[in-house]
């Protein structure tokens, strides 16, 4: 099972590592796309992390990132687990995933 997540809001970290953990503990991928205030989640250890151990399975809109994340994160030390995009990331996001969740 490959399960999408699409975080729109930061308010929604506790939702997006809930189910992340979830996911993970039943042996099934996950893919989150980050976008308007959700791209800052990136600004959470936790998040930070569990995307660390998943590399490339988070994606961001960069429009987004430049917008409502000014200072949050550094983007350059995230290069190497997270991919910047754009909404066509969060196309192939729904293409890709048997289920996705949108918050």
């Amino acid at each position: 099972m490959q399960l999408g997540i699409v975080i729109t809001d930061e308010c929604f970290l506790p939702q997006a590592n809930g189910l992340i953990d979830a996911a993970a503990a039943r042996g099934w991928e996950t893919l989150s796309f980050l976008t308007d205030t959700g791209v800052n989640l990136l600004a959470d250890a936790g998040f930070v992390e569990r995307a660390r151990a998943r590399p490339n399975s988070v994606t961001l809109c960069e429009h987004s990132a430049e917008h409502h994340a000014a200072g949050r994160f550094d983007l350059n030390t995230l290069a190497d687990i997270v991919v910047v995009g754009g909404q066509y990331q969060d196309a192939e996001l729904v293409r890709k995933c048997d289920k996705v969740l949108v918050f």
